[in-house]
């Protein structure tokens, strides 16, 4: 329960304060019983009265000493939650609300006990009590804030405000103050909570971070970067704050971006999600090289890490297809393949450089690999069709057109490619359909294939009528 630390730690105070009350009541309870045992012995001599009286005087100052039964519970409880053994400190502290319950602190304490256990409806209940006895205990309000910061955020807005109100020169309730208002969208009044915040605590970089990041979300990458920017002035090698600087700049397409996520790198060198998005911003920035170097760097920090190894091979691939490296890639590939021999996308992606490079049957075997392993993906079977009428099977190019008609509503490309392999195997009416479906749907989109199909459209109705 770390977030209910602060506030359970400062209530500790009311702990002893308590303590204090029931042993100044210990003390009067004594004196109490002291006069009594006097006046039952009334009628006896005065030296009898006299040491009735004077026992009386002792018992009263021997009950000072004895420990006050509430006290003893209060303190049992405590050791439980010390303990963490939460469950255990519920009866203690039951036993005393029972015995004394208009006393703040025990409702409090039960409250916290029961958010400890995940006791929710419990624990606010508690907490309410002890704000009901007690309309002033910062901390219930706090605890009972943090307790809906994320269950829902209106309660948490309503209790924290509360206690920024009775904890004014404390920075942290203003900081969850913070917190809960951006749960609830309010995200101006999120912002100057932070703000506040940082204000009454500078050297707590937490609510300046806080507001950074919320910029960020609301894309306002500018006022994100400077707040970034002013804790890095405190920190300089604040990790958060060096990678929140870099994708302040990213998202202001700034070329200075890619030195700031180097920057972040020396400090996390082993964040691989963040080298994998400078590596990519490298490549459309077309700085392969330097990808390249990265990439290698990165390597040497994976080590032997098989799953960090794939991720690397998937890169240098993409980088070499970038640059048109195509045998460099189709080795890169194998690798990886190696490593994942059941990745539909390494197989499908080798088969496209095949199809590239004109090698169809390497790209038809490693296409069917793909289909095997992910048969509903439309990219790979318009690449097997591709492959297979670049390689003269117009036939099997028409029964794969036919699956991949089952999964999307072909387009003009389709019905031209269709039109071909009809007219190849010298089926006029179809090949004749099939062009002028292709013309309907391109609309002079593609100015050669549209001539082509129209010279074509002329010789087939010749050929068409030439027949009946």
């Amino acid at each position: 329960m770390p977030s209910f630390v602060f506030a359970n730690r400062v209530a500790r105070n009311l702990l002893r304060f308590v303590l204090c009350v029931l042993e100044f009541a210990a003390i009067f309870a004594g004196a109490s019983f002291g006069w009594s045992a006097g006046a039952q012995s009334s009628g006896q001599n005065s030296s009898n009265k006299t040491q009735s009286g004077s026992q009386g005087t002792v018992a009263g100052s021997h009950r000072k000493k004895l420990a006050n039964p509430l006290n003893d519970l209060l303190q049992e409880a405590q050791r439980d939650i010390e303990k963490k053994d939460f469950a255990a400190a519920i009866d203690p502290l039951q036993k005393f609300i029972a015995a004394e319950p208009d006393i703040a602190y025990g409702h409090f304490e039960l409250a916290y006990v029961f958010t400890a256990l995940q006791k929710v409806d419990e624990a606010r209940a508690e907490y309410e009590r002890a704000i009901a006895i007690d309309p002033k205990m910062a901390e219930a309000y706090l605890n009972l804030g943090i307790l809906f910061i994320e269950r829902d955020p209106a309660v948490a807005v309503r209790n924290l405000r509360k206690s920024v109100e009775l904890l004014p020169a404390q920075s942290r309730p203003r900081y969850l103050l913070g917190v809960a208002q951006e749960n609830a969208k309010d995200y101006s009044a999120a912002a100057e909570s932070f703000e506040g915040a940082y204000r009454l605590d500078p050297h707590n970089l937490e609510p300046i971070l806080h507001l950074a990041n919320l910029y960020l979300r609301l894309q306002r990458p500018a006022d994100a970067e400077a707040k970034f920017r002013s804790i890095l002035e405190a920190q300089p090698n604040n990790a958060q704050a060096l990678l929140g600087v870099a994708e302040c700049l990213a998202a202001q397409k700034k070329p200075e971006a890619t030195e700031a996520y180097r920057s972040y790198l020396t400090v996390q060198p082993t964040d691989s999600a963040v080298r994998a998005r400078l590596l990519h911003l490298l490549v459309e920035q077309q700085q392969y090289d330097m990808a390249l170097a990265e990439l290698n760097r990165a390597e040497t920090v994976q080590g032997t890490n098989a799953a960090a190894n794939l991720d690397s091979l998937r890169m240098r691939a993409d980088i070499q297809i970038a640059q048109k490296k195509w045998d460099d890639s189709i080795v890169t590939l194998n690798k990886a393949i190696a490593l994942s021999p059941r990745d539909a996308q390494l197989h499908g992606g080798l088969g496209r450089i095949y199809l590239q490079k004109r090698d169809y049957p390497d790209a038809l075997k490693e296409l069917k690999t793909a289909l095997q392993l992910d048969g509903k993906n439309v990219a790979y079977w318009k690449d097997l069709s591709s492959s297979y009428y670049l390689s003269g099977d117009c036939a099997s190019t028409l029964a794969t057109l036919d699956e991949i008609a089952k999964m999307e509503t072909p387009g003009a490309g389709a019905w031209f490619l269709r039109a071909l392999c009809y007219d190849k195997l010298n089926q006029p009416k179809l090949a004749l359909d099939a062009y002028q479906k292709f013309l309907s749907l391109d609309q002079g989109q593609n100015a050669d294939q549209v001539w082509q199909a129209q010279e074509r459209s002329k010789v087939l109705r010749k050929v068409l009528e030439h027949k009946r």
